[in-house]
């Protein structure tokens, strides 16, 4: 009878299991994303409803918009957010630091450009010698791109001790910074070069001239590992909702910038026009693929710039198996 009994037991105590489960299931994901064309697929599966569409039952998205990666590396350092999508290079520094975060799928290729004030006189790379040039922050993407551009021309960043001053100012703060002259140039994420060129700011270098011909990886989706472990359904969820916009955006332009200007308004106030918005996603590669070459280039010139004292392990840092299966 006792072994009966623990037979009628054991379908209520799975029962239980599975409810007790449920209940610790994350009843959120917060999402950090910026108010850039570098960040598309955010943008986009935010504004359509693409990732919470594809979120478990009862998992609330809750989006946060940042202005850089150091803001990002302070949120998930804080506990404050789930998952973001962010450029390499302060990704990188977040888990040279400890903190618990893994790269689960690529964003965006290229999608930044090298623009100076048309009264500057700066006409190339090598101009910038003397010159104050803006990038979003310290150990961005665009400053270890800046820096990789003005070694090729013989230059070097005044902390590097060379001639040329790094601004960090947020890229839709630039340009009012170019307006007001405070900066020269700026090394920044679309649409803000397209939306200075429209104020007469000069294109110095193009998306495919900063690096690679333009197959260089400009934004990440990373997750804290420590949710990812705990909601691997909600994990499977956030991809699935990422595929979903980034096949949006290849199979509809005006309809990505309609999402992508309706998203960045309602982050800053400021919407992008429709030509800046066809400039800017022309000039970005929207995929969840990451060129590993440049990750492993960003991470030595990450580390001879001061910012980390050593390269992660790419192969802990990126983990692409689940966006991988779900593509096919």
């Amino acid at each position: 009878m006792l072994r009966g009994m623990k037979r009628a037991l054991l379908p209520l105590l799975t029962l239980s299991l599975i409810a007790s489960a449920s209940a610790q299931q994350a009843k959120e994901l917060r999402l950090g994303v910026f108010p850039n064309v570098t960040h598309a697929a955010g943008l986009v599966g935010v504004q359509r409803g693409l990732i919470q569409k594809n979120l478990p039952g009862g998992v609330k998205l809750v989006v946060k918009e940042f202005a850089n990666g150091s803001q990002i590396n302070e949120a998930f350092a804080a506990g404050a957010i789930d998952a973001a999508y962010v450029g390499p290079g302060p990704a990188m520094n977040a888990f040279m630091r400890g903190v618990p975060i893994q790269v689960y799928a690529g964003a965006a290729n290229a999608g930044a450009v090298l623009v100076a004030r048309g009264d500057s006189g700066v006409r190339n790379v090598k101009g910038l010698s003397g010159k104050k040039v803006a990038v979003p922050t310290r150990g961005s993407t665009q400053d270890i791109s800046l820096r990789h551009l003005l070694h090729e021309n013989g230059l070097k960043a005044t902390d590097e001790g060379g001639t040329v001053s790094i601004v960090p100012i947020d890229p839709a703060n630039m340009p009012a910074a170019f307006a007001s002259k405070q900066v020269d140039a700026a090394l920044v994420q679309e649409p803000w070069g397209a939306v200075m060129e429209t104020q007469g700011a000069k294109l110095i270098v193009n998306e495919k001239g900063i690096w690679e011909g333009g197959n260089y990886t400009t934004t990440v989706l990373t997750v804290n590992t420590k949710y990812a472990a705990a909601n691997p359904d909600t994990l499977r969820g956030l991809l699935k909702g990422h595929l979903a916009a980034i096949n949006y955006i290849k199979g509809s332009n005006a309809g990505a910038q309609k999402s992508v200007a309706e998203q960045i308004y309602a982050f800053t106030g400021k919407r992008p026009n429709t030509a800046e918005l066809f400039k800017a996603l022309a000039r970005t590669k929207v995929t969840w693929d990451i060129n590993l070459k440049t990750l492993a280039e960003y991470a030595q010139l990450n580390r001879e710039a001061g910012f980390a004292r050593d390269v992660p392990d790419l192969n802990r840092f990126v983990n692409l198996d689940l966006i991988r299966s779900l593509a096919r």
